[in-house]
């Protein structure tokens, strides 16, 4: 019985597509459907009758009893939240008093009661209740107990509660599947774990502590489920070495102290800041392993900076946090601990750009997009009917485009990107530093001129492929110039730095297109003069008078006026005429006699039919009077 699985998995179909009310509606509806099931349902028209209340041997006969304490109880939460998020949307500023707030409280305190009810029956002898399923209802029913003593104020209360949730959860991660490990670090990282820091900072703990520090502090170790986990692992409660971090996966990681930043380097008093840093760090060298065994796609490389990406990003969202926690309290912007704050933001600001660059040059292919390498042609796996060998193309000119097309989109997000830095705080003042990012800023530029180029290369437009190059071998130029970039060496993941060696492999490069397209252009231009001049020659042979919607503005050859003596030449006639004049024209063979004794013999035909008919028509239309 997956418990905690069952209740994220109903949470998030229904919250997905709306609110905590459409969930409480969901959550009636499932409810009257196990209640059927089990017949525990009043007939219609008949007087409301309690049922008998659950006992362990309905739980061991039919597992819907479990679903059914489960499901009262999430509809008890559900219904508590969705008054909670009226009252945040009507006015979010005031808090919540009066019968709301008790209301909130009643339904917090039966959710709360169903789930420690249900704890309690799977505590008996139930063969079918593991030790796992027993530990995920206490868990649930203190995540229950902990939103109760947080609408309540009661903040002690409150991490005691979230305190033995996280022993379990974390306890749990060591010993599930891959699928649950990650389910309940979710928990920790989403709910639980910003509960107990919020909890804390209403007690006015140090921003330093840790949250197993206060976990630790605050857990009640006579509780009914600590015993069983200090059970199978005696370490689970035991205090950490100091500046070190447990990870659910029961590692222990060296927290840093300090943060640098260019020539300063200052102390990281915020815990949550410390934590986020030493995920970074791991996930660097993570990423360090996976580029080494150098996966085939460019997309695969790119996925590996997923991880680093999150990190660096909750690392950025806990300096704005301490930044907005000092604020609130009134702390001034000359205060050393705000100075201080705002040069880490700006450091793992700096880092979260970086390793966004880093993952678009990885996107852009070798040489940051420099070569334009053809993509390996996917060979079918089937034979062909004929017996022979599938024959690889060439990629063709329109799949090179939307190439080119992707890689201009990723110089364009790399230059936003650099753009972005100078707005962080402390970086204006800097100008070797701003210096530097110009460099950069010229570097990716070129690439992003030379992609351009490319692309009017394979379209046959040589000049303005030829300007382009130019251009882009005038940033690369300026790049080299301004500022020499130290080798960092190749073995750490692409980021924000750039190489001198990078820029005069692109410089070299810019300078062979270069040559070769003033090449192509001047050959396309002679080309261009061959032609026109050959139209201009057979244009000469034309007298004047037949050309006389041009205008001679190389001079009017008087040799040529006219055609003299005349050709005979064909004229065009208008058919038209042929037949209007066909009665009127003599053609040898037809003379005279002929063509009036058949007029004659038609005007005679036409008097009988109309004598036949009697008189002729009269009026308008052939209407009689």
């Amino acid at each position: 019985m997956d418990i905690t699985k069952f209740i994220v998995t109903q949470r998030n179909k229904s919250l997905l597509v709306g609110d905590y009310g459409l969930y409480r509606k969901q959550l009636s509806r499932r409810l009257l459907i196990v209640r059927r099931r089990l017949g525990r349902t009043s007939a219609n028209g008949r007087k409301y009758v309690a049922k008998a209340p659950i006992t362990a041997e309905d739980i061991s006969s039919n597992h819907d009893f479990v679903h059914l304490l489960l499901l009262t109880s999430e509809r008890a939460w559900a219904h508590a939240m969705y008054m909670k998020s009226m009252h945040s949307a009507d006015s979010a500023a005031k808090p919540i008093t009066g019968s709301t707030r008790k209301h909130i409280l009643s339904r917090l305190h039966k959710a709360e009661e169903s789930a420690a009810f249900l704890t309690e029956l799977l505590s008996t002898d139930i063969k079918e209740a593991s030790r796992h399923t027993i530990l995920e209802a206490g868990a649930y029913r203190s995540s229950l107990r902990g939103s109760l003593n947080f609408e309540s104020a009661k903040w002690e209360k409150c991490l005691q509660s979230y305190s033995e949730v996280h022993v379990i959860y974390t306890e749990l991660a060591k010993s599930s599947r891959s699928g649950s490990n990650d389910l309940f670090r979710d928990l920790l990282s989403n709910t639980i774990d910003p509960s107990i820091r919020y909890a804390a900072y209403q007690l006015r703990l140090p921003r330093t502590l840790s949250i197993r520090s206060i976990v630790l502090r605050f857990i009640d170790r006579t509780s009914k489920h600590i015993p069983e986990i200090l059970k199978s692992n005696p370490d689970a409660l035991s205090e950490d070495v100091a500046g070190t971090k447990r990870e659910p996966n029961d590692e222990a990681r060296d927290l840093p102290k300090t943060i640098n930043w260019r020539s300063r380097t200052v102390k990281l008093e915020d815990a949550s800041i410390a934590q986020a840093l030493a995920t970074v760090s791991s996930a660097e060298q993570k990423l360090t392993s996976l580029l080494s065994s150098e996966p085939e796609m460019a997309k695969d490389r790119a996925s590996t900076y997923d991880e680093i990406l999150i990190s660096s990003q909750d690392a950025v969202d806990a300096t704005k946090t301490a930044i907005d926690e000092l604020t609130a309290d009134g702390v001034a912007q000359s205060d050393q601990r705000m100075q201080a704050l705002q040069i880490t933001r700006t450091a793992v600001n700096y880092a979260l750009v970086g390793w966004r660059i880093g993952r678009n040059r990885i996107l852009c292919g070798s040489q940051d997009g420099a070569a334009l390498e053809a993509e390996s042609a996917k060979k079918s796996k089937k034979p062909r009917t004929d017996g022979k060998e599938w024959v690889v193309r060439e990629e063709g000119s329109g799949r090179k485009l939307a190439r080119l097309r992707e890689r201009v989109v990723l110089y364009d997000s790399t230059l936003q990107s650099l753009d972005s830095i100078k707005e962080l705080p402390g970086v204006a003042g800097d100008q070797s530093f701003v210096q530097e990012l110009d460099s950069k800023r010229l570097y990716f530029a070129a690439l992003r001129c030379l992609a351009i180029a490319r692309s009017h290369d394979l379209t046959g437009n040589p000049k303005n492929s030829l300007a382009l190059l130019a251009r882009a071998a005038s940033l690369s130029s300026q790049a080299n110039s301004t500022v020499s970039f130290p080798d960092h060496g190749t073995e750490k993941p692409p980021n924000l730095d750039v190489t001198a060696k990078q820029i005069q492999s692109l410089r070299h490069l810019l300078k062979g297109l270069v040559a070769q397209h003033r090449a192509l252009v001047e050959i396309h231009n002679l080309d261009a003069d061959v032609n026109q001049a050959s139209k201009a020659t057979a244009k000469s042979y034309v007298p004047l008078l037949e050309r006389l919607e041009e205008y001679p503005s190389s001079g009017v050859d008087l040799g040529n006026l006219v055609t003299y003596p005349p050709q005979l030449t064909p004229i065009p006639i208008k058919p038209l005429f042929l037949d209007v004049a066909w009665n009127y024209i003599e053609y040898p063979g037809r003379g005279t006699s002929v063509t009036a004794a058949g007029s004659n013999g038609i005007v005679d035909s036409t008097k009988k039919q109309v004598e036949a008919k009697g008189e002729g028509r009269k009026g308008w239309f052939g209407f009689g009077r």
